[in-house]
């Protein structure tokens, strides 16, 4: 009932590749976590993981063939997601540059902004396409491969992301100043809006 070896070792290649290469969710965890700490990446972390492995489990179910048959449903949640980036490097970019101790008030992203951002991400819709058109089969075993392959990208993009999370709490210790902390959310804004309009020019 599990996905032969032969298609398991691929899928779990892909899934890492996939989980651990920058992208919009990448940058966010590792902004936060810069700014907050490990422990404020761990409910993004969490949220967006849970959210792409439930994205595989819908497509697998026939709900992502939308995508594919209304070309114009994928071109709204493109603009809706890049619209929703573009707002929250504009926060990143102009977030105050205060001290690690002013920080803990700060408005931060959580499990459920995280998870609504993969939601109106086509990249992880078309994501989720791939893993079941090419590793789920045609089987009569091919719902349970599905879920096995929706678990199986959870388990592998939680530690990816924790790895871009660990970058950024570890970074850190450059950013006591001010000056420091206001140069890393520049950046990380800039990278963000890059990230989400290099999807919509490419």
């Amino acid at each position: 009932m599990l996905p032969s070896f032969p298609t398991l070792l691929p899928f779990l290649l892909f899934a890492f590749v996939a989980s651990i290469t920058p992208g919009p969710t990448n940058i966010l965890v590792l902004s936060n976590s810069a700014r907050y700490g490990w422990v404020a990446a761990v409910p993004i972390i969490v949220g967006a993981c849970a959210s792409a492995a439930t994205l595989v489990m819908l497509v697998g179910t026939g709900i992502g063939s939308s995508l594919t048959a209304w070309p114009a449903v994928q071109g709204v949640m493109q603009w809706a997601g890049v619209a929703w980036l573009s707002y929250l490097a504009w926060q990143i970019f102009n977030a105050p540059a205060t001290d690690i101790a002013a920080r803990d008030n700060e408005a931060r992203l959580g499990w459920m902004g995280a998870a609504s951002l993969q939601l109106v991400n086509p990249k992880t819709w078309m994501m989720a396409l791939v893993v079941v058109s090419v590793f789920a089969g045609d089987g009569e075993h091919r719902a349970v491969q599905v879920m096995y392959l929706s678990l199986g990208f959870f388990l592998v993009s939680l530690p990816c992301l924790a790895v871009w999370a660990m970058l950024g709490a570890g970074s850190s210790r450059w950013l006591r100043s001010p000056r420091a902390m206001q140069r890393l959310n520049r950046c990380m804004g800039l990278l963000l809006l890059g990230s989400a309009w290099l999807s919509v020019l490419a």
